[in-house]
């Protein structure tokens, strides 16, 4: 399991990446955006997945934490029709 999968459970964001499962709320859940940067633009943030080879980047701020999501072309297109 190399991908990051990115599910919806009633009003939650699941994401989950090798052994890690991450559950936010959507009220959390503050902006969603595409980040161009090579390594995130938020130094803080919780990276997850592999940098090397993802096409996208995408950062999911919200109130407590910022998450940067690096994911190939098609993880990217599924993550957003279900952030959408």
């Amino acid at each position: 399991m190399l991908g990051i999968k990115v599910d919806k459970s009633e009003n939650k964001l699941v994401k989950r990446w090798q052994f890690t499962k991450v559950v936010v709320p959507f009220a959390d859940i503050v902006e969603v955006a595409f980040d161009p940067t090579y390594a995130g633009s938020d130094k803080t943030a919780i990276r997850i997945g592999i940098p090397y080879g993802a096409t996208n980047r995408l950062l999911i701020r919200t109130k407590i934490t910022n998450y940067i999501l690096f994911t190939t072309n098609a993880e990217f297109l599924e993550i957003k029709s279900i952030l959408l």
